[in-house]
């Protein structure tokens, strides 16, 4: 008998509609012939399923819907909700206690790494990689003079950023004092804490990591990302729009993407990963140090995305990696 599959899209942030580019990709690439899938949509107005073009209600009493008058009842969640409340661990919770399986890290583990405040210094402790100096605000933007008291041990240009955010969304390069407070009241607009990281600068490396239901882990090949049309960085619109090139196996010494890949093996058990993660670094190139950016434990998988690019060139297709985590959370 088929299993039935809830894909789970959507989401709170301001990364909805690539959570919704991501889950339609893995739509295309699941076996139908092996699994029921539900597109499962979570939005602010109400969570829905999708059946040829009508929005139709899901019971979120039990995670449930009826289909031509059947209820159905989900074998397994694959999240692909790019943040709130699918990769701060929100969505993990609700469905460790419905007994439902998924594809993703779990509860403790999502809710840690999403909060990057939280994480790095955690990161930091392990002594496996750099973490740049940061400045973690709460509530609301700091007067003129704590800012300043704030900033004694930074230099600028800094990034402001949403602490738990993903996608670059509200994020901004600092290059002087001026800029500083508007980038922090934009941050505060989509969280309620926001973290001034020290700019380092450098190549910007990222890696992909997976354990399938058997064998060892598989670590991904280190890709490059370039940003291009007068992009300073990977922000949303390099990301999404084309603005950056994304070089694949990445273009560098192969003694340091051994590195990369070591330290992003390792970290995937010390932060208790589980599914398809992503580790993101800066490799300061004058001090010949690699920092670590952040991870992301439901990364992108649209077309274009990072990680289905790592696979291929693995000679790993998107339909057998997303097999394979299917199979790797059922095994759970």
């Amino acid at each position: 008998m088929k299993q039935n599959i809830a894909l789970v899209m959507g989401g709170y942030s301001g990364e909805h509609d690539i959570s919704i580019a991501s889950g339609n990709q893995v739509y295309g690439q699941l076996d139908h012939t092996k699994y029921n899938v539900y597109k499962i949509v979570v939005d602010r107005q109400g969570w829905y399923w999708e059946r040829d073009g009508a929005h139709l209600p899901v019971d979120r009493g039990d995670f449930t819907v009826t289909d031509h008058g059947r209820k159905v009842r989900f074998d397994l969640a694959f999240i692909i909700v790019h943040g709130n409340p699918g990769e701060n661990g929100i969505l993990q919770g609700y469905f460790d206690m419905l007994g439902i399986r998924y594809t993703t890290c779990g509860f403790y583990t999502s809710s840690l790494t999403f909060h990057k405040g939280y994480c790095n210094p955690v990161v930091k402790s392990f002594g496996l990689v750099k973490v740049a100096k940061s400045v973690l605000l709460y509530k609301e933007p700091p007067t003129d003079a704590k800012l300043d008291e704030l900033m004694s041990g930074m230099t600028y240009p800094v990034f402001v950023k949403p602490a738990a955010g993903g996608s670059s969304v509200a994020t901004t390069k600092v290059k002087s004092r001026e800029q500083l407070l508007p980038a922090i009241r934009e941050a505060f607009t989509e969280d309620r804490q926001v973290l001034v990281e020290q700019f380092i600068p450098g190549r910007e490396f990222d890696c992909g990591v997976f354990r399938p239901a058997e064998g060892k882990k598989i670590v991904f090949p280190v890709t490059e990302i370039i940003p291009i049309g007068g992009h300073e960085f990977f922000d949303y619109e390099a990301k999404y729009d084309g603005f950056s090139n994304e070089v694949c196996p990445a273009e560098v010494d192969e003694s340091i993407s051994k590195h990369i890949q070591e330290v992003s093996y390792r970290l995937y058990d010390l932060l208790g990963c589980r599914g398809i993660v992503r580790f993101d670094y800066i490799y300061n190139t004058d001090e010949q140090e690699l920092y670590f950016l952040e991870v992301n434990t439901i990364p992108g998988q649209s077309a274009e995305s990072i990680v289905p690019k790592q696979a291929r060139a693995m000679g790993i297709t998107p339909a057998e990696l997303y097999e394979m985590s299917i199979q790797a959370a059922l095994a759970e």
